[in-house]
């Protein structure tokens, strides 16, 4: 039986969240969340130390399917990670803000 991830919708991230981007590199630099912490998916086991510190860890990647799969894996390993559901699609479909590497206006790819 797979493993229930906790999962709240964009709209229920508090302003002071700490979230980590699981997104791939080329995913990242077109638009994410300021101050978010960016470790791809297949790095965050070998960069754990890198993982932030938090009370919860709100984990995103474009749609939810990664990032559900790296929440339930932090819970395993000891951090209380929630998953973000419809990721930074939801993100952008919902307004929010967000900022890029490129110096053009921010997009979900």
């Amino acid at each position: 039986m797979p493993q229930q991830v906790p999962t709240v919708s964009v709209d229920q991230i508090p302003e002071d969240a700490v979230v980590l981007d699981v997104r791939e590199d080329d995913e990242w630099v077109h638009g994410h969340i300021e101050g978010a912490t960016h470790i791809p998916m297949g790095d965050v086991p070998s960069r754990l130390d890198e993982v932030p510190e938090a009370d919860v860890l709100y984990v995103t990647c474009r749609g939810g399917g990664r990032s559900a799969r790296v929440a339930a894996w932090l819970n395993q390993n000891g951090y209380d990670a929630v998953n973000v559901a419809g990721g930074m699609g939801d993100w952008q479909a919902a307004g929010k803000p967000m900022v890029s590497e490129t110096g053009q206006e921010p997009f979900v790819r």
